[in-house]
């Protein structure tokens, strides 16, 4: 027998696919002032909707969100482990993407599944009430609610990591105008004097107070810049071409990850390694049917094929050449400029 509403709506979400449930108080966060001194010190590059006014107020004040707010619901959803992937997929010139976006956008599956939570709410209480709900879509500090809420720490490389888990999850919150019992804030720092995550980063953008350089980083680089990637880290950015999960393949923590995540997230056939010098080709109409309800689709083409371009540059690959050279002949010129790029790379190091 169910013995309190809040465990029998943890049991409800586990049934809906979330393996980590919780809940905290609207209270203002305790990382504000980390957050805005990080704002301060420009680190998010030039994702200015984080720092404009409104958002800033509803960040430091929950209630700003939802004036009824009584408390926050904090729910991870499991997506595969890149260690899930076959060794050896495919071959030709493959690239690397970000496990989280193998399969169906989670922005379309995870808003299906909170509403049905919330109607599960409602019945069990017996009346509707105020709600609001968000999976990074929202100005709330998600990360800070889910160590208040029990579901795990803040790491070094600033993903909440589980100890049961890993990191390899995706979070939501939903604002609720009832009082629930809040769990217990998770206090305990595990990444103790592990730097992997530092180390391991190719662009070395994780700084030391547990915080992300954005202007370096390769999935800001990949996916928010709209804009030619400078030059300088074109580089270091090898292979991935959406997104990047080095610093948490490095983690200790993630060989308790489960290798399969929730099924509506599985993984696109091709999806996980793509050929590159086949994805380079991609007219629009078929980037928008590949890529229909799929994560990768923010990018818009230009900045997919611009990735896809410095990625075949790294790879030093003759056989992307003609590829390459097709691509100087895009309507967009953010795709030719980064196409010569990588052009020279090939000769550059086929030269040397």
């Amino acid at each position: 027998m169910i013995s309190s509403l809040e465990q029998s709506i943890k049991n409800e979400a586990r049934r809906l696919g979330f393996v980590l449930a919780g809940v905290a108080t609207p209270d203002p966060p305790p990382h504000i002032s980390a957050f805005e001194n990080w704002l301060s010190r420009g680190r998010h590059a030039s994702m200015d909707y984080l720092a404009d006014d409104h958002s800033r107020a509803r960040r430091a004040d929950p209630h700003l969100i939802l004036p009824e707010c009584k408390s926050i619901l904090v729910l991870a959803l499991p997506y595969s482990s890149p260690s899930s992937l076959p060794k050896g997929e495919g071959r030709g010139v493959m690239g690397k993407i970000a496990a989280y976006a193998w399969g169906t956008d989670y922005h379309v599956i995870i808003p299906e599944k909170l509403q049905a939570l919330i109607k599960f709410i409602e019945q069990q209480v017996g009346y509707p009430f105020s709600n609001r709900w968000y999976t990074d879509t929202g100005p709330i500090l998600e990360r800070d609610l889910a160590q208040r809420a029990g579901l795990g720490w803040i790491g070094k490389n600033t993903c909440l990591i589980n100890p049961k888990l890993g990191s390899y999850f995706l979070l939501a919150e939903i604002l609720l105008g009832i009082e629930l019992e809040p769990d217990p804030p998770f206090t305990t720092d595990h990444c103790g004097t592990c730097t992997r995550c530092i180390e391991a980063c190719p662009t070395e953008c994780i700084l030391e107070d547990r915080t992300i350089d954005a202007g370096r980083c390769i999935s800001y680089l990949t996916i928010e810049l709209k804009e030619d990637i400078p030059e300088d880290l074109r580089p270091l950015i090898g292979n991935w071409f959406f997104g990047c999960d080095v610093c948490q393949m490095v983690c200790p923590w993630n060989r308790f990850a489960a290798p399969d995540g929730d099924s509506s997230l599985k993984a696109r056939e091709g999806m996980a390694r793509p050929q590159l010098i086949r994805e380079l080709e991609l007219t629009p109409e078929d980037f928008n049917k590949k890529f229909k309800d799929s994560p990768v689709k923010r990018t818009k083409r230009r900045g997919y094929l611009r990735n896809v371009a410095v990625a075949l540059g790294n790879s030093a690959n003759p056989e992307a050449i003609p590829a390459l050279k097709k691509a100087l002949e895009d309507k967009e010129p953010m795709i030719q400029r980064h196409a010569a790029w990588a052009l020279k790379q090939i000769t550059k190091k086929s030269n040397g």
